[in-house]
């Protein structure tokens, strides 16, 4: 990164999850594409690496070292959205948008999919399939569980999991009630309708700018209930065989306002599809090849589109 004497002005930024942690897999891809399209217009960086705030009426983005750092037209963000706090991340990405950045995705795009309760109320208002659902905000664990409209079995999920963490099959109440008081307090739980048609596997779909660009189907290894590669689970890839599950992936990323979206649908009885989730900051296997240069092609919109802030 530049030395804090000098912080050179560019176009695109990668904006990735604090040091130590390395760019991997699909973050690693996306950097040397950008980088060979962009040159010395694109940067990376790193959550931890900013102070901001305002100076003087003005707002102000500075590196540790006090200098003062442009903002990019675009900012490409690959920080997981299910591990970011409002007074942390959410803030510096809210700054960014306020200094006049453009969000790949934008900011309340991530924080939807940031809350898998969120993201089931946008999916039911437009229209489209998703497991019933119940979840809380104070009322007790204990309570809830005890709810005669809990219906079993159910999938038990944290609102802010990712990777297929925090997710078990609740095969009846008995067993909801004996786990309730190990379960985390401080995040809230969901209760979500099991589509044992699906059990272990999983459609994964890349939208792109109103275009699924990547599908695959997941499989899980071991019989479980995750078929998530962070898992262990397998895929098949398999873009162009479901053609009306990619159309409901799209509208699926529209409706929660993602230009660039991991869709998750399960498979649901009679040839149809229920929609599990939807991601704002999606990994894709080495063989979805088209996934990179859609993103790419995304930025560069965004580029063309950008105007300074008024």
């Amino acid at each position: 990164m530049a030395s804090a004497a000098s912080v050179p002005e560019v176009d695109v930024w990668l904006l990735v999850r604090e040091h130590p942690a390395p760019l991997q897999g699909a973050t690693r891809e996306l950097a040397g594409a950008l980088a060979a399209l962009h040159g010395p217009r694109f940067a990376i960086w790193h959550t931890d690496e900013f102070v901001f705030g305002v100076h003087k009426g003005r707002l102000i983005l500075r590196t540790l070292g006090g200098a003062d750092v442009p903002v990019p037209k675009v900012v490409c963000v690959r920080q997981i959205p299910g591990s970011m706090l409002h007074d942390r991340e959410v803030t510096l990405l809210r700054h960014l948008e306020r200094m006049g950045a453009t969000l790949l995705n934008p900011l309340d795009a991530q924080l939807v999919c940031r809350n898998k309760v969120w993201q089931s109320q946008e999916l039911a208002l437009a229209g489209l399939p998703v497991p019933d659902t119940l979840s809380y905000a104070t009322a007790p664990l204990e309570g809830v569980v005890r709810s005669p409209r809990l219906d079993t079995p159910c999938v038990v999920k944290s609102v802010g999991g990712t990777k297929g963490r925090q997710v078990f099959l609740a095969p009846d109440t008995r067993m909801l009630r004996d786990v309730a008081g190990a379960l985390a307090q401080e995040t809230p739980h969901l209760f979500q309708e099991y589509v044992s048609h699906s059990h272990g596997r999983d459609l994964r779909l890349i939208v792109v700018d109103g275009q699924t660009v990547a599908a695959a189907v997941r499989t899980s290894s071991d019989g479980g209930l995750a078929s998530n590669i962070a898992r262990g689970g397998a895929a098949d890839l398999c873009l162009g065989r479901w053609p009306e599950a990619e159309e409901l992936a799209v509208r699926a990323a529209d409706a929660v306002g993602l230009a660039i979206a991991g869709v998750d649908l399960l498979f649901a009885p009679e040839g149809a599809y229920t929609v599990c989730e939807v991601n704002a900051v999606p990994g894709w296997r080495p063989g979805m090849t088209a996934v990179t240069p859609a993103i790419t092609d995304c930025v560069g919109r965004r580029l063309k589109a950008w105007k300074p802030a008024e």
